[in-house]
């Protein structure tokens, strides 16, 4: 049951209908008073609560009110809804416990599917599974290793990517947020729609909005054809936002408004698309950090990070150095015609001592280069040795 909490009675009635004919059974109230007293004896599913109850429009009521909804029911979801948003207010209701928030007049299909992705996340289950049973479940082929900090990653990656749930990746370079984000997107709903990778840091300012959002024909000086925008390529599927850490804060504010209100305007047309789209990003910067240094907007923040996934750097889990070593290995024999390649034992116990601060990515080229440049089909420690110092150059 969803319990609406809003002093004005056509928005009970929009909401009302709305959530009914989507199969939610609904119970609604006009004041903050109404609402305690029903929360006192009942625990709704999700909770929909109004930002101001008089002509004051701080928004400190609805504040007050989530304070109290936390003391009362700590884990039910609650989206903020309010006519009189502000940056600040948004920020202080997601600091204070509020899961989502929603600007009125609200876009129905997106309201829809927030609701639908806290309450699917709700039922995440915390069960323990080993990788065999992990992969009875999910389609996790691409992502090698059996530590139990990437036991507990795959769990968590299955259990949210039926949801739409916004996901930050965060890891150092070379760990594999993509691989995460793919795997996200193949378990998904969404898997048969396309997922689209943008490299943030790759995209300079200037040409932000047409990347992204696209533009017609004239748009601008060399807009000498339209150009479709990765969010419209990527609409009913996901789109990849990688090194978002590296967006400047201008393109932070363009980003922030077609996340928050699911819409955006080509370049060179004023007139308005609505994307659904499921959002993973990734970086390898401490945005916490840079949140606090101004560097980076809190509400695009909290935006983009419903559910957060630290991956582990290899020194973390270098038992599953083996395991990598050898399905690169597996590939390499296809890719060059060495159907005989092997690494003896000694040799994946000095790897498993390196320090790579470049992680997978950094053993695969290891690993690639020797076999290009050794023509033996057995690969022992004093090969890798010799090429480890010519590798770190």
């Amino acid at each position: 049951m969803i319990l609406i909490i809003d002093d004005d009675a056509a928005v009970r009635a929009s909401l009302q209908l709305l959530l009914q004919q989507a199969g939610f059974e609904t119970k609604e109230v006009a004041s903050p008073s109404e609402a305690i007293s029903f929360l006192e004896h009942s625990t709704p599913s999700l909770i929909i609560l109004d930002m101001n109850f008089s002509l004051n429009t701080s928004g400190d009521e609805g504040i007050d009110m989530l304070n109290k909804i936390r003391k009362l029911h700590a884990r039910v979801p609650v989206i903020l809804i309010t006519g009189w948003a502000t940056i600040e207010l948004a920020v202080k209701g997601m600091k204070a416990g509020a899961n989502d928030f929603i600007n009125k007049p609200w876009n129905n299909d997106h309201l829809l599917q927030t609701i639908r992705t806290l309450l699917k996340l709700q039922k995440v289950s915390p069960e323990k599974l080993n990788r065999s049973q992990l992969d009875k479940l999910y389609n996790f082929k691409s992502i090698i290793g059996e530590d139990k900090s990437m036991l507990e990653i795959l769990s968590t990656i299955g259990n949210i990517a039926a949801t739409d749930a916004s996901v930050l990746i965060v890891g150092e370079s070379g760990t594999g947020k993509e691989l995460v984000a793919e795997a996200i997107h193949q378990n998904s709903l969404r898997s048969t729609k396309s997922f689209i990778k943008v490299n943030l840091g790759g995209i300079s300012s200037s040409l932000f909005e047409s990347e992204m959002f696209g533009h017609l024909k004239g748009a601008f000086t060399d807009a000498k054809s339209d150009r479709i925008g990765r969010f419209e390529l990527a609409n009913k599927g996901t789109i990849f936002l990688d090194e978002i850490g590296d967006l400047d804060q201008n393109c932070q504010v363009k980003l922030l408004r077609v996340l928050q209100d699911r819409t955006y305007e080509t370049l060179g047309s004023s007139k308005a698309k609505i994307v659904d789209v499921r959002v993973v990003c990734a970086t390898n910067k401490n945005l916490e950090e840079m949140v606090n240094n101004g560097q980076f907007r809190e509400d695009l923040f909290y935006r983009i990070n419903l559910m957060t996934i630290r991956l582990p750097a290899l020194r973390e889990r270098n038992a599953d150095i083996p395991l990598l070593v050898n399905y690169f290995l597996e590939n390499l024999r296809k890719t060059y015609n060495r159907p005989n390649l092997e690494i003896t034992l000694n040799a994946l116990n000095w790897l498993k001592q390196l320090y790579l601060p470049g992680n997978i990515r950094q053993l695969k080229n290891i690993v690639e280069r020797l076999v290009l440049l050794n023509k033996k089909d057995t690969l022992n420690e004093t090969d890798f040795q010799s090429q480890f110092d010519t590798v770190l150059k």
